[in-house]
């Protein structure tokens, strides 16, 4: 006959590893609750899309409207290279997200800490978050840049 009586043992031990196990889902809460503050053209949809995705994946989101060369000032300002560039620029954490860069990768971002500028999505691939649908996307690269300017793929997201 199966032992059916809890000791007071069994429910801390059984408390304490659901703690344990809980410890990584809380620290990716507590980086997504984070805000996030984007910088982008009013005009832009695809920034729009992005921030909707990033807000529906957890991430505290607010925006800043800015055009032109305030905007390009801004992210070379901030260490983004000009070949790294894309249409909105956000902040998170002390690092800087330029173009559609998946919430995951914001997420391995802020867990790993590196010691970088932030991350980048050059241009605007098809498909990346905010730029059609996944299933239709074309393959593309997550930058790491580095302080002194330099980049290396962080991710590689395959075409579908």
């Amino acid at each position: 006959m199966p032992r059916t009586d809890l000791t007071r043992r069994d429910l801390l031990l059984g408390g304490a590893t659901g703690l344990a196990a809980c410890a990584p889902l809380a620290a990716l809460a507590e980086d997504a609750g984070r805000p996030l503050h984007v910088l982008h053209d009013p005009g832009c949809g695809c920034c729009g899309a992005w921030v909707r995705i990033l807000r529906a994946e957890g991430f505290t989101v607010t925006t800043e409207n800015s055009l032109g060369v305030a905007l390009v000032r801004y992210k070379m300002d901030n260490g983004i290279p000009r070949a790294m560039m894309s249409c909105h620029t956000g902040r998170i954490g002390g690092y800087m997200i330029e173009g559609h860069v998946p919430a995951a990768e914001i997420r391995r971002l802020l867990a790993e800490r590196p010691d970088a500028v932030g991350l980048a999505v050059p241009g605007m691939p098809y498909g990346s978050p905010g730029m059609g649908p996944e299933s239709a996307r074309e393959a593309y690269d997550v930058h790491l840049i580095r302080r002194d300017g330099s980049t290396e793929v962080f991710a590689h997201y395959a075409a579908a």
